[in-house]
């Protein structure tokens, strides 16, 4: 006999959690569904152990760039405990309660789809449990690591962020595959907490591709000036590793082979869409599942089917799929109880050009709306104009020899920001203020009577608006 749910969600990582407490909040029986531990990627393999063991690194630094401070060094075996309290010693029994609080039903197993509105979890055991959803079925499964087809990459056992991030102890010479977000956080991590050898192979012109370039330029510099090698436009043609255990050598179609203890290999994610069922609504099961603006994944048949977070391709970032959660859980709950369901255009925005992203290097550099270049390419007319942040009084108190930069890229026509990229010491508390102007597309006149507090570095604000002309 099938248990019986108002909404069934398969996922309980930080999206799935979430769309259960937004249900739950609206009244409706939720069951929540999970294989591994509650609470997912973020919570013990992602952007919190990855911050525990960027904080310390960042702040020695920070330390050592006042005067009259002098920073000790980096008690790594310190770091390490705290980031085992952090991720709660892999132990999900506090986020299984959190669960159950809702209330929720949790179960443990693999989730997979019988059809519209069915879910088959299999238990570690072997038991199955059917469960059938009155109103929805979401899937927050996330995405997996890639890795890329390079012959004898994947028999060298190469890590990937999980294996980064737990690491009992860190390896003397480190090899770094990618230079996105994962590649420089872990680079610079690892290399402040011991891997004296490290190498940050880079396939482009420079790291963070994807932000305005002077960010990976800023960073790139960082890293070096830290003993990082950066190597960039590198082709990895060939990995071997010599025995397992052993050393690592990664051949490149240009310069000499990189030999290292261990190879991460941060070259992206792809959703986790495989072995879902997915063809029993009509899915193919390959790729990022296509969803509506309230979540609802299009040609599965039935229409209960929702997905949010990294499995729909459309932001692979926590806080996204969070806030994509807290939309569909609310979508859910209006047409359960035959309410409107609106879906304003704010949802488009702030799920696509208006989601910010924050790297924790140190430097930290981050960005919200488009770039100049991507603006220009969907046919705004633009003005950019960018600032030293180096030169505002308040950076001078942070740091001596502050380095960093500011740019805001401004729709000439409206008078509004399409987008804001910071990168210095401190600056992720700027972005939110730029994601608000981006995303509810505040006037620039506005802006100009948002007044910064002296000595901040947020002063930069009135800086860039005056190098705009107000």
């Amino acid at each position: 006999m099938s248990e019986e749910f108002d909404v069934v969600v398969v996922g309980a990582g930080p999206a799935g959690e979430n769309v259960a407490a937004r249900v739950a909040r609206g009244g409706l029986s939720v069951a929540v569904v999970e294989e591994g531990l509650a609470g997912g990627e973020c919570s013990y393999w992602a952007c919190i152990p990855s911050k525990a063991l960027l904080r310390p690194v960042e702040l020695t630094a920070e330390v050592g760039r006042v005067p009259g401070l002098t920073a000790g060094p980096v008690d790594t075996a310190a770091v390490l405990a705290r980031r085992d309290e952090l991720v709660a010693h892999l132990d999900d029994t506090g986020q299984v309660k959190w669960i159950e609080d809702l209330p929720a039903r949790f179960v443990r197993g693999r989730g997979r789809l019988r059809g519209s509105g069915l879910v088959e979890v299999t238990a570690p055991g072997g038991a199955v449990l059917p469960l059938r959803a009155r109103h929805a079925v979401v899937l927050a499964t996330g995405s997996r690591p890639v890795i890329p087809p390079v012959p004898g990459l994947a028999e060298a056992a190469p890590w990937t962020s999980r294996e980064a991030t737990e690491a009992r102890a860190v390896p003397g010479r480190l090899a770094v595959l990618g230079g996105g977000v994962v590649g420089c956080e872990m680079a610079q991590a690892l290399h402040g907490l011991g891997a004296g050898e490290t190498t940050l192979l880079v396939r482009g012109a420079s790291p963070l591709g994807r932000m305005e370039p002077f960010a990976g330029e800023l960073v790139a510099a960082s890293l070096a000036a830290g003993g990082v090698t950066v190597r960039t436009g590198a082709r990895v043609t060939r990995v071997e590793r010599s025995a397992p255990g052993g050393a690592v050598t990664v051949h490149l179609a240009e310069g000499r082979p990189v030999e290292a203890d261990e190879l991460l290999v941060a070259t992206g994610r792809r959703a986790a869409t495989a072995d879902l069922g997915l063809d029993t609504v009509g899915l193919s099961g390959t790729g990022p599942l296509e969803v509506d603006d309230g979540m609802r994944v299009l040609g599965a048949g039935g229409g209960r089917l929702y997905a949010v977070g990294d499995v729909n391709g459309r932001n692979l970032l926590t806080h996204m799929g969070k806030y994509q959660a807290r939309v569909c859980g609310d979508v859910i709950v209006a047409r359960a109880r035959g309410g409107r369901d609106d879906l304003p255009a704010m949802r488009a925005a702030a799920d696509g050009y208006g989601a910010p992203q924050v790297v924790f290097t140190d430097p930290q550099a981050c960005a919200v709306g488009r770039t100049e270049e991507a603006a220009r390419a969907a046919g705004f007319e633009v003005r950019a104009v960018e600032y030293d942040l180096g030169a505002v009084a308040g950076a001078s108190l942070l740091a001596e020899g502050y380095r960093g930069r500011a740019k805001f890229v401004v729709d000439e026509r409206r008078r509004v920001l399409l987008g804001a990229t910071f990168v210095g010491q401190g600056v992720a508390e700027l972005l939110h203020a730029a994601t608000v102007a981006v995303t509810a597309e505040v006037t620039l006149e506005r802006l100009w009577h948002a007044v910064p507090s002296f000595p901040t570095v947020g002063e930069v604000w009135l800086r860039l608006l005056e190098e705009y002309g107000l």
